[in-house]
Parts: C-alpha cells; sequence; structure tokens
C-alpha cells in the first residue's frame, strides 16, 4: 500500500540535495546548448523537414528530450551513493512497501529533470522558438510522463549495479543509442528502413515526436500513438523498477 507521508518524505530530502548542488544545475546544460547553439547554426542552410522553421527550431524538441533523457537516467547513480552511505538500508528497514520507496526516489529524480527542461524552454522561447503560454505549459505537461519513464529506467540500473563505474558504462551504452535513434536531429520519415524499424522500439522517439508536435505542429505519429506508447513503456518500467527494489529489500 502506497505511504504518501514516505513518498513525500523521500521528495524533500531529494529536492534539498538536487538544489544544493548548483553546479550540477547549470553543468548539465552545457551540452543541449552546444547542440542548439553551435550545431543547429552551423546547419543553418540545410533543409528543415518542418516547412518555415530552421534546422535550430526543428531540433529544439529533441534537445529537451535530452535533457530529460540525461538528467533522468542518471539519477540512478545516486541509489549508488545511498547505498554507499548506508541510506537505502535506513529506508529498507522503514515500514513503508517497494512501491512507495520507488516512487518517491523516481519523483525525486523528475524534480530535477523537470527543472533542468524548464530552464531550457525559457531559454528557448527566447533566443529560439517563440513559444505561447499554452505551449510552454503543455510542453512542460508532456515532459513529466518522459521525465517519470526514464527516472524509472536509470533507479532500475542503479539498483542493479553495485559500482558507480558499471552504472556509467551501462549508461553511456544506453543513452546515446537512445539519444540518436530517437529522431531528435533528424526526420524518422525520411530515414534509412533500419533506423526506423529501431526508433519504434525507442521510448524516446514518441517522447520527441509529441514534444515536435506541441512546439511545431507536426510530428512522424499521432499524438494518442505517442501518449499511448509513453503510457506503456511507464507502465513496463514501473513495474520492472519496482521488482528491482524489491530484490534490494531481500537483499538487506
Amino acid at each position: 500500500m502506497m505511504n504518501f507521508n514516505a513518498v513525500y518524505a523521500l521528495l524533500l530530502r531529494e529536492a534539498k540535495i538536487y538544489f544544493r548542488e548548483k553546479e550540477r544545475i547549470i553543468s548539465i546544460l552545457v551540452s543541449p546548448l552546444l547542440f542548439l547553439f553551435v550545431m543547429g547554426k552551423g546547419m543553418a542552410d540545410g533543409q528543415s523537414p518542418v516547412p518555415g522553421c530552421t534546422y535550430q527550431q526543428f531540433i529544439f524538441p529533441g534537445i529537451m528530450a535530452m535533457v530529460l533523457l540525461f538528467t533522468s537516467i542518471t539519477y540512478g547513480l545516486y541509489i549508488i551513493w545511498d547505498k554507499r552511505l548506508d541510506f537505502l538500508k535506513e529506508v529498507l528497514a522503514a515500514p513503508i512497501s517497494r512501491a512507495t520507496l520507488f516512487f518517491g526516489k523516481s519523483l525525486g529524480g523528475m524534480l530535477g529533470a523537470l527543472v533542468e527542461t524548464l530552464l531550457l524552454v525559457i531559454i528557448g522561447a527566447f533566443f529560439i522558438l517563440p513559444l505561447t503560454p499554452v505551449k510552454v505549459l503543455l510542453s512542460l505537461a508532456a515532459s513529466v510522463p518522459v521525465s517519470y519513464m526514464i527516472t524509472n529506467m536509470g533507479l532500475t540500473i542503479g539498483a542493479r549495479m553495485k559500482s558507480m563505474e558499471g552504472f556509467g558504462l551501462v549508461m553511456s551504452f544506453l543513452t546515446w543509442p537512445l539519444f540518436f535513434f530517437s529522431g531528435a536531429l533528424f526526420d524518422i520519415a525520411t530515414a534509412a528502413p533500419y533506423i526506423k524499424v529501431i526508433s519504434l522500439f525507442d521510448p524516446v522517439t514518441y517522447s520527441v515526436d509529441l514534444l515536435r508536435i506541441i512546439m511545431l505542429g507536426r510530428g512522424a505519429f499521432s499524438v494518442w500513438a505517442d501518449l499511448g506508447a509513453i503510457t506503456l513503456f511507464c507502465l513496463l518500467t514501473t513495474a520492472v523498477g519496482v521488482a528491482a527494489f524489491g530484490a534490494l529489500q531481500q537483499e538487506k
């Protein structure tokens, strides 16, 4: 049974840790901004698949998904820290369900990802793609399930790993393919056949497409297809993540 007081306590702890590490907030935005203002501007003469938009504007939703991907999945690293500090053992000994623990940690990871996304949207709205308040709100709303889905992936990996080095290797092996096959930097409709097939199994593909529909009014799939796929991946990652945290309970 879900203990919402415990979920709030876990979220509050993660929020305090996140906002104390101000350098972390800034550093995470460096790579996305390089993609936008160096690659996006450097390919200014390239054709955008969306009429009336520059290439920089076309990749902006994809870079937004990139922030969600890297920020959310990296949060799994803090599970390993909690193991080393014995904080996780104390929480596992508390009379709360594994689902409560997992959901509380997941909300903590989502907080950081959504803050980073908000900062990027503000920068993008001023310098790259003029967005109405409605589009900003819809983009942030779409980011919530996406960040939840990817945070779950990071938490599952962190629960399985025993070292930060191992987590880093798995994360690098997973994140870059998820990003590059998502269509964040190109139009899936004109991609090679094997890329199209792989992209269908990439959860980030549907995240990029949904954000692109909201911001640019055009995507490779329908809104309902994107929402359905994201919902399915959310359910799958929740089930796998809760099971991974259940194994942690048995290890204590």
